[in-house]
């Protein structure tokens, strides 16, 4: 009976505790704060958070602070919503290319994820869309996240990349004795069909596909097509049934047109990308997210990191000209989201990509809100996440300079909130 009194006392307990962190008041006292919904910098605003969301934003001069709410000085600071990168393999290890990977088991690679997690939301992203990984140890990492046992992100995750037999998403490095063929393979628009099925049974949020082929696998070329349009209308019109987005990893011209004529959601990488498929992407509304960081580590780092020598040798084609292809697309109208290929290049990093955004046309605003907004819009998060906003999640971050003005402030995050637990200060 004693025991059963201390069990019922401890559950008790632990709803209290529960309901305490629900209902604490914590306040931000921001000496800038980015609007990047009006594309703006505001002075002197006051945040207010009631357990992990936003109730209020507005001047601090007519701020009214609740009673016994705890307090947070960042009046030196500037203030701005948590970044999105919508491109990452959180479970890669980049230092593990190439014949190195064969080595990785899937549940070594989901703790390699752990570690991951915490870097990149310690670097101010609090939230990723993860394309790609083997064993689902993306959504696993996910739901431990989401459940309390790590630090990390909140996580859009797509499972097992969906391609065709030796293509881009298939395991090329094995002999034909082995006979292997990678688990996110589907040839023909009834089997692609039932891979999605099999991704969404296993908790894929999103659908990634091969539209066409890679820069780091084996015996392709990433201008060539690999997906037919019928395979990926098929692919498109299951997965928008299930209620998942579709995002295509295309760099080839006919790819790339094809697959937004499928209707997929998002563009990953677009290196080849022409006038017709900018117009193309411009009018249906599709998103672009262009890796224009990643060429640097790749060309610096890949032979000491185990990368094929054909893969630096694409690299070196294929990575100036997606630079040139961003320009272009964004000057063409296209929409644009962030999104790094994190695992390629050391996690934590990702905010690197913002001063080439800003080289290849976009201004430091353009580039935050395609961090921020537009990445919330592509998730389907808008409602969540994006913006410092009344009723969204309070992912806050900060930085001692601004910005707006010089986005190389993006890599020195010196604090980070998600979910109005305060993760770096």
């Amino acid at each position: 009976m004693k025991l059963k009194h201390l069990l019922i006392s401890a559950a008790i307990l632990g709803v209290a505790a529960q309901a305490n962190a629900a209902d604490q008041v914590t306040v931000i006292r921001a000496g800038k704060l980015v609007d990047v919904v009006a594309g703006t910098v505001l002075k002197d605003q006051t945040i207010v958070i009631t357990g992990e969301r936003i109730t209020s934003v507005g001047p601090s001069a007519s701020a009214q602070v609740p009673a016994g709410a705890k307090v947070i000085d960042l009046s030196a600071q500037t203030v701005l919503p948590g970044l999105i990168d919508m491109h990452t393999h959180l479970t890669g290890d980049p230092y593990l290319g190439g014949y190195n990977s064969l080595g990785v088991s899937d549940t070594r690679a989901a703790l390699y994820g752990v570690r991951s997690a915490r870097k990149t939301l310690e670097a101010g992203f609090t939230t990723v869309r993860n394309v790609g990984a083997s064993g689902f140890g993306d959504v696993a990492l996910r739901d431990a996240i989401n459940d309390g046992d790590f630090i990390g992100p909140r996580m859009r995750t797509a499972g097992y990349a969906i391609g065709i037999k030796g293509g881009h998403c298939d395991e090329n490095l094995l002999p034909p004795d082995v006979n292997f063929t990678g688990r996110g393979v589907a040839d023909g628009p009834w089997e692609a069909r039932a891979k999605v099925r099999e991704m969404a049974k296993y908790g894929a949020d999103v659908i990634k596909i091969c539209a066409s082929g890679g820069v780091l696998s084996k015996g392709d070329e990433p201008g060539a097509q690999q997906y037919t349009l019928e395979e990926m209308q098929a692919i498109v019109n299951e997965a928008h049934k299930l209620g998942r987005k579709v995002a295509a990893h295309a760099h080839g011209t006919s790819a790339i047109h094809d697959a937004i004529v499928a209707g997929v959601d998002s563009i990953e990488h677009a290196s080849l990308i022409d006038d017709a498929g900018i117009k193309l992407a411009r009018e249906k509304g599709t998103y672009l997210v262009m890796d224009i960081y990643n060429d640097d580590f790749i060309l610096q780092e890949g032979e000491k990191a185990g990368m094929l020598p054909e893969s630096i040798a694409k690299e070196k084609v294929i990575g100036q000209l997606q630079r040139d292809n961003f320009r272009k697309a964004f000057q063409g109208g296209a929409k644009m989201a962030f999104g790094t290929d994190a695992g390629v290049y050391p996690h934590g990093d990702n905010a690197r990509q913002f001063a080439y955004m800003i080289k290849y046309g976009m201004t430091s605003m353009q580039a935050i809100q395609a961090a921020t907004i537009n990445a919330a819009d592509l998730l389907g998060w808008k409602d969540r996440v994006g913006s410092i906003s009344a009723g969204k999640y309070a992912d806050i971050i900060a930085v001692q300079g601004n910005p707006a003005e010089n986005a190389a402030e993006l890599t020195k995050v010196s604090f980070v909130m998600k979910g109005g637990a305060v993760i770096r200060d």
